[in-house]
């Protein structure tokens, strides 16, 4: 089966972490090999500058777009700066054509100066929303979470949050299992609750409930087969119902139930991919307390029966990434 074939765009002033967060996740940590084809190409001639302050020497061009399965742009250098119409042709062509398209970061202003985004859900940094809502008032953002995927168009939220966006495309090529597996080499969460608020400056400064509450999620993820609810959590926590709201959202960005669901799916997604266990066995486990509860919820989140979900990556497994 051909490679799956990911273009990055770089650019001069450049932010070397940002260029390096999608060649690690599907470069250097590939599944599998041959599973990716991965070239970083240059919106622009010439050595380009980082903003670290050594040069890079990128060998091709946005031609690469041209037959990319995805397309990420890893933030962008200036919100005052438009884009080169070059830059912006490339990226749409390369939509029309049915490929995949990534911002991250302040990507999300390239694909939005390209009118990509027009009538479709995006996300950017926290610091730039405002100003992003006033010059694309025409895309639908969404601060509250660390990336979000609109289909074929995806963006994230700053910085770190392009891994958990990276890391979201290699679970849906390869599976949870996966993702984990290279997340686990990266040493970053394979998949973190919550949004963007959990990382705007907070009043409140940490504290011991905050590391006790920690102890505390740890402990139910491994016995997501119980029941568990507000107030007998805030009672292991030793907290009041108010407080442990308060410093539940500070930590997850999420509230309980939210959050529980969103653990159970994930541990269901694994169950699926990795063991023979039935659908019947996996909504126990996973504290659904019902095959009824768990097709309700996963079809819901994920668009797909777990039956199918299961089906579909057993087929990974034998031919290889999907295009």
């Amino acid at each position: 089966m051909p490679a799956h074939r990911i273009a990055v765009v770089a650019f001069d002033q450049i932010s070397p972490f940002h260029l390096s967060v999608p060649c690690l996740v599907f470069g250097d940590f590939s599944p599998e090999e041959g599973a990716y084809d991965l070239q970083v190409c240059a919106a622009e001639p010439g050595p380009l500058r980082t903003t670290a302050g050594f040069g890079i020497t990128v060998d091709c061009g946005l031609e690469v777009l041209e037959s990319a399965d995805t397309v990420i742009v890893p933030s962008w250098r200036d919100t005052l700066e438009r884009p080169s119409q070059a830059l912006l042709d490339a990226l749409v062509a390369a939509h029309r054509r049915g490929a995949r398209l990534v911002g991250l970061c302040l990507g999300a202003y390239v694909l939005a100066e390209a009118g990509l985004l027009d009538g479709r859900r995006a996300t950017t940094h926290w610091a730039w929303v405002d100003d992003f809502n006033q010059r694309y008032p025409a895309v639908k953002v969404d601060a509250d979470v660390l990336y979000l995927d609109d289909g074929n168009l995806l963006t994230s939220a700053g910085t770190a949050a392009g891994l958990d966006c990276c890391l979201h495309l290699l679970r849906q090529h390869w599976g949870a299992e996966v993702a984990n597996r290279v997340a686990r080499r990266l040493v970053v969460a394979p998949h973190r609750q919550g949004g963007q608020a959990q990382f705007i400056e907070q009043p409140v400064a940490a504290s011991a409930r905050d590391d006790r509450l920690a102890g505390l999620l740890d402990w139910v993820r491994g016995n997501l087969h119980q029941a568990h609810d507000l107030d007998g959590l805030a009672s292991k926590a030793l907290m009041s119902r108010r407080t442990f709201t308060r410093h539940f959202r500070q930590l997850t960005g999420t509230t309980v139930g939210n959050w529980l669901l969103a653990e159970r799916l994930a541990l269901s997604q694994r169950l699926l991919e990795t063991t023979l266990q039935s659908v019947v066995a996996i909504a126990e486990q996973a504290g659904f307390g019902s095959v009824v509860s768990l097709r309700q919820h996963f079809t819901k989140a994920f668009g797909v029966s777990p039956s199918a979900y299961r089906q579909t990556f057993q087929g990974m497994n034998a031919t290889g990434c999907r295009p």
